[in-house]
């Protein structure tokens, strides 16, 4: 017998051998039905692999993270199965269940237009009705060679795979067999309601050499009322979209000539950019920080030194021949850290001087795939609050709760901290190939990162192989409108870096000791967190933050020098503040500012003239009445001052 012990903290016994749905059976026909993968100890699992030793299971529905992918990757198998039906010469390629769905790629077609989707949909339901079992099964290299002969990206696959040693397993539902790790459904009938989303072009594998590929994306629920409350979302979102909200409101806009990911931050998406990054070096100056200003490219030699040549080299906008020894070669810096570092060798260092904050408004630059462009949220040029603590090993618990206090006040300042979720990113022990440093090391650090996490009762889900190069890392996750994930911000834990530029300091006991250092931010990359703001808000940011605060509307030209009097007080007590002088409407000029999501609206008339008081309307539609020009002017300032929302 073996000993389950379940999410609820009871345990059940079970023969050896029992599957993970037996054990959902066991506990409810509900439950069971609503399965869709399980936990074993923190392992993401296949409902028939089976137990056969003492362990933790939970049973994952579509409403856990992991359900989700389960279930949305046997739709991505019924997709592929519907257009294997419909179109014979379609070869397919790689099917991942995403945040929000999943996409295949497919060879041999034409890319599928949304004319198509119907019919694509429409054997879907044929295949989900007749609710095919799906079965997996281990193969050897042999037999894969034979069940996808003519499946020339699935071959390629196979041998990569097999040469890597890695299981080799396929699972099958009726006449459709994918190469594929799972963990899947047990049958097609689950999936109630599925909507194709999308048809795009993606080069097989990334690689702009290979062949150009359809890649269908789509979406799947449990229930037709899930769907449809889902499309209604999508609307939503896309109502918010930076993308679509940012260009109306001239924040900032793209040019083809300039391109992709390198976005032009127009004068109201500069204004709010600014504003963020004076609050952040002023509080980073509150909390100990001392800012610096490095360079924004360096000598090949500085990133070998970091490893950042040998791990992040496709990545980076490189100057010269990267592989010409014979002559200098420069590289724009897609981090900080080796030059802030520069700041800290520039003498010699004692225990007296740690902890030493450093932070930087650092313009960055990194080479991403064109096909991971989008809007503001991932560029290929941007600013961000960087910023590297070096320590004692005796300070490190103190210090990474300083970060992620100070990181938890800018979010909650600015209202996203409602939105995140934390995930512990580590190293994989058998991607020797990807990370620096022993594996002593690796643990060494990963076990601080976990005691500091358990400590402050931090929720946080784990990360395999998610880790950077040089350490462990907390990453505060968010999702945009659409529902994919980003970081916003990393903590992360350096035990091998400080070693590799020779940083030490002379300890109590007088000898040279190497310091920790963590490497973090306060809030991100701003043009992401402006993205993420324009679309929290619809546009319509707090106060503090909107590059207009007050646009005074005069009735009519009688009272334009009374608007100038109204407009310089304003000015003068740090208002962001504007004026209407057209000759339109006073109704047409209120609801344009409301658009423009302008917090405030000024009405100036003959009684207004003669009282000394405005006007006040608010871009929701609100009237709050006559004021006293100075009493408009005593609340907004304190509304700014508290940063309200």
């Amino acid at each position: 017998m073996i000993h389950v012990t379940l999410k609820d903290g009871s345990v059940k016994e079970f023969e050896a051998g029992v599957s993970v749905i037996d054990v959902a059976k066991s506990l409810g026909a509900g439950l069971a039905k609503a399965a869709c993968a399980g936990r074993i100890n923190g392992e993401v699992v296949d409902l028939r692999t089976a137990i056969n030793e003492d362990c933790n299971l939970e049973i994952c529905t579509f409403d856990d993270e992991d359900g989700k992918k389960a279930f949305w990757h046997t739709a991505a198998h019924v997709m592929a199965q519907a257009i294997q039906h419909l179109y014979p010469e379609a070869k397919f390629g790689i099917g991942p269940a995403l945040d929000n769905g999943w996409y295949y790629d497919i060879g041999g077609v034409k890319p599928f237009t949304p004319d198509q989707f119907a019919a694509i949909e429409a054997e879907m339901k044929k295949i989900v009705k007749e609710n095919i079992p799906v079965e997996k099964r281990i193969i050897t290299v042999e037999e894969g060679r034979t069940i996808f002969a003519g499946q020339d990206y699935k071959l390629e696959l196979l041998e990569e795979y097999a040469e890597k040693g890695w299981e080799l397993s396929v699972y099958t539902q009726g006449d459709f067999t994918d190469l594929c790790a799972g963990p899947h459904l047990m049958s097609t009938g689950t999936i109630k309601a599925v909507k194709l989303t999308q048809a795009t072009s993606a080069y097989w594998r990334g690689d702009s050499t290979r062949d150009t590929m359809c890649r269908m994306y789509g979406v799947a629920f449990p229930k037709a009322s899930e769907l449809e409350a889902y499309l209604k979302q999508q609307e939503e979102a896309l109502r918010r979209d930076h993308n679509k909200i940012g260009r109306e409101l001239e924040y900032f806009t793209t040019v083809d000539v300039i391109g992709q990911g390198l976005p032009v931050i127009l004068p109201n998406g500069a204004k709010v950019i600014q504003q963020l990054q004076r609050w952040i070096e002023d509080t980073e100056e509150k909390w100990g920080y001392q800012l610096t200003k490095t360079p924004y490219m360096a000598k090949r030699e500085l990133y070998k030194i970091s490893g950042h040549w040998d791990h992040y080299l496709d990545g980076m906008f490189v100057l010269g021949d990267p592989h010409d020894e014979t002559k200098e070669c420069f590289a724009l810096r897609p981090m900080t850290c080796p030059f802030q570092y520069q700041v800290y060798l520039n003498r010699a260092r004692s225990y007296r001087d740690l902890p030493m904050r450093l932070n930087e408004t650092s313009t960055l630059f990194r080479n991403e795939d064109s096909g991971e462009m989008h809007g503001l949220i991932r560029v290929r040029q941007f600013t961000i609050s960087e910023g590297h603590l070096v320590l004692r090993p005796d300070q490190l618990e103190d210090e990474f709760r300083g970060c992620l206090e100070l990181a938890k006040y800018c979010l909650e300042t600015v209202g996203l901290a409602e939105d995140v979720s934390y995930r512990f990113s580590q190293w994989d022990p058998n991607r020797t190939d990807k990370y620096e440093g022993t594996a002593e090391q690796w643990e060494e650090a990963q076990n601080a990162m976990k005691r500091i996490l358990d400590h402050l009762g931090l929720d946080y889900k784990v990360g395999v192989d998610e880790a950077a190069f040089y350490g462990p890392k907390l990453d505060i996750q968010i999702k945009n409108v659409f529902g994919k994930e980003d970081t916003l911000i990393t903590i992360q834990i350096d035990m091998l870096l400080a070693q590799k530029f020779g940083m030490t300091y002379v300890g109590e006991d007088g000898k040279e000791h190497y310091p920790y250092i963590i490497h973090r931010t306060s809030i991100g990359c701003y043009e992401r967190t402006l993205a993420l703001l324009l679309e929290k808000y619809a546009g319509a940011l707090p106060t503090w933050l909107m590059p207009t605060q007050t646009m005074i509307v005069p009735i009519s030209e009688k009272y334009h020098d009374y608007a100038h009097e109204v407009l310089e007080k304003l000015r003068a007590a740090g208002i962001r503040a504007e004026a209407d002088w057209r000759s339109e409407k006073m109704g047409y000029k209120i609801r344009e500012a409301q658009l423009k999501k302008i917090p405030y609206m000024l009405v100036v008339g003959e009684k207004e003239a003669a009282d000394g008081t405005v006007s006040v309307r608010t871009r929701k539609g609100g009237d709050n009445g006559v004021m006293k020009t100075e009493e408009f002017i005593e609340m907004i300032v304190e509304e700014i001052r508290s940063k309200q929302r």
